[in-house]
């Protein structure tokens, strides 16, 4: 491990150990996030990984994967020839291609498989691959449709395979140590919760590059299709999959879904039981049919953890101002602020006395009334009763070149060589997954939808 990794940790340690007197990097229920294995690696102990679907994703995920010890690469498999043939590039001319992803699960000299592909394959991929014996890492939303959802439940107990969701945000150092000074109370009881992840640029809106080779030569078009409508050969709905109901779930599927894992990792909450959400095509009109915009209010209700609180979200993919990801967590003591990089928390109490003046019916009476109730109002209540009391602000910062996905496939790796159980397995997936997928339906429908999120089924 580098020296600015050791620093990172010895820093993270002082930093929480001051604040809440406990260890830096392991919470309230035994979860230790660290940045490096914790677990010696041995020539035996490698594991080989496969990547299915190698497009943007598919190569960060794999990349990141490769910086864990022990970790190699060993097939790939895409749709399209320019992919598999960048891969050889990328990762040596040795390593197996193919266009059949159950050529991939039939090889033994692979332990565990990277599922990068558009969302309508994740399911049916994930599940075949458990059933085949290999770990799973299956890129977020777990599902397409929230119906299928409770298939990949069952195979992760039936298989007794480790699978986890693709929401890096589940390991990261902020999000933990944000789930640390939540369960310490410093906030009081949660009233509500807003987090946004708007994008300002064009690849932001999923415009990605088509590479000028694409024909029906170069991708598997009738295979990619899979359970969606058949149709012609359309570049932009394979290479731009993001944009269309048939391949994607849109932004709420995208992104929702990060905001929704981060704050059911720092609460402990299993999920909203009603979600309504808006949705348009505000900017965008290049053809597609998923909304550039999705505004979301979903109820939490009361649980032995939390009081009931309502969570506002929202996803622009027109906006033009400064974009980024804050999320709030705003309780009845202070306000918890998180970003990609850190959090800063601040911590008040309310002045014991109500406030007179100002926006009070006060000054509605007569002069003499007035007199007499801020005469008995200094009676009962001291200078010191009128005032708001505000701590110390708490701030917490990652150093450049931090990567919550790495400390994901950390976790991920670690889980398959010692059967430790991950954070983000399939039923946490599909309680991230289904509300965001609900907030299309909601849309769609211009309703309600009804969910519940103890047992994952819709009202």
């Amino acid at each position: 491990m580098s020296n600015s990794r050791r620093d990172f940790i010895r820093k993270i340690g002082g930093t929480s150990a001051l604040l809440f007197g406990g260890a830096a990097l392991t919470d309230a229920y035994g979860k230790t996030f660290t940045l490096e294995p914790t677990a010696k690696i041995s020539a035996n102990d490698k594991v080989r990984i496969a990547l299915i679907g190698s497009g943007i994703i598919g190569h960060y995920d794999a990349d990141t994967a490769l910086q864990v010890p022990g970790v190699e690469i060993v097939a790939v498999c895409d749709l399209y020839k320019g992919r598999l043939e960048r891969a050889k590039e990328k990762w040596g001319n040795d390593i197996f291609t193919t266009r059949d992803y159950r050529e991939i699960l039939s090889r033994k000299d692979i332990d565990a498989v990277l599922v990068c592909t558009s969302d309508h394959w994740h399911d049916k991929i994930s599940i075949d691959a458990m059933n085949a014996g290999k770990h799973v890492y299956c890129e977020k939303p777990m599902v397409h449709h929230i119906e299928e959802g409770q298939a990949v439940i069952d195979a992760q107990k039936k298989t007794g395979k480790v699978f986890q969701v693709g929401s890096q945000v589940a390991s990261s150092s902020v999000t933990w140590e944000a789930k640390k000074i939540y369960e310490s109370g410093i906030i009081g009881e949660l009233v509500y919760v807003e987090a946004t992840n708007d994008r300002t640029s064009a690849n932001g809106a999923w415009q990605y590059t088509i590479p000028t080779d694409a024909s029906t030569q170069t991708v598997d078009w009738d295979t990619y299709i899979g359970d969606a409508p058949k149709m012609p050969f359309d570049a932009k709905r394979f290479f731009r999959w993001r944009n269309y109901k048939d391949y994607g779930t849109g932004v709420a599927g995208d992104l929702f879904v990060h905001l929704l894992t981060n704050l059911h990792t720092i609460t402990g909450s299993t999920g909203p039981n009603k979600i309504f959400a808006l949705g348009d095509l505000n900017l965008w009109k290049d053809g597609r049919d998923a909304y550039d915009i999705v505004t979301a209010l979903m109820n939490y209700p009361a649980t032995k953890a939390n009081p009931s609180f309502q969570f506002f979200t929202r996803v622009n993919l027109a906006d033009g101002g400064s974009g980024g990801s804050p999320t709030r967590l705003i309780g009845t003591e202070g306000v918890i602020e998180l970003s990609w990089g850190g959090l800063k928390v601040k911590n008040f109490k309310r002045p014991k006395a109500p406030e007179i003046g100002g926006y009070d019916s006060l000054a509605t009476f007569s002069k003499a009334e007035q007199e007499a109730s801020m005469k008995a109002y200094k009676a009962m209540y001291s200078d010191e009763d009128t005032k708001w009391q505000y701590g110390k602000e708490i701030t917490f910062k990652t150093p450049d070149g931090y990567d919550s996905r790495l400390d994901h496939f950390i976790n991920f790796f670690e889980s398959i060589r010692t059967g430790k159980k991950v954070w983000e397995d399939a039923t946490f997936g599909l309680r991230a997954a289904a509300p965001a997928l609900a907030c299309n339906k909601s849309a769609e429908i211009g309703k309600p939808v009804i969910w519940n999120p103890e047992t994952m089924k819709l009202g």
